[in-house]
Formats: C-alpha cells, structure tokens, sequence
C-alpha cells in the first residue's frame, strides 16, 4: 500500500467519539485515509500534493487554532 504500512495513522483532535471518524497517515509522497472502524475495509490514497489542495481548499488561508484550522501539514 505504497509504504502505509509503517506509516503513524492518527486522528482529528476535534474528534470526540468514534462514531463517525477517519485517520490519517502520510509519507514523503502519499496520503492514506481510512476508515477508523473498517481499517481493512480499504484505504483511499492521495498525492501529498493533491491532499494539501483539498485541505486548503477546505479550510483556506486560515491560520492553525485560529478557530476551525488551518493547513498546518
């Protein structure tokens, strides 16, 4: 799984129960999101490029702990 397999897979610090979560685990190049109660159920795998995109798309310019976020990895 283009080297996830070691990777450290984490979760939002907003996240208060699991019910409804993802991780996340990142390598020089990829990152992998999955689901937190189906790790084997599949994981879908991003460019780093492509999921920095997303995420500033999300969350924009704002700065990290400035209410919502930022782009901080």
């Amino acid at each position: 799984m283009i080297g996830l397999e070691q990777a450290r897979w984490f979760t939002s610090s907003y996240t208060s129960n699991a019910a409804a979560c993802v991780e996340v685990a990142m390598t020089a190049s990829v990152v992998g999101v999955r689901d937190t109660k189906d790790r084997a159920g599949g994981t879908l795998v991003v460019p780093r490029e492509q999921w920095r995109a997303f995420l500033h798309r999300i969350v924009g310019d704002r700065p990290a702990g400035a209410g919502g976020g930022g782009v901080t990895r």
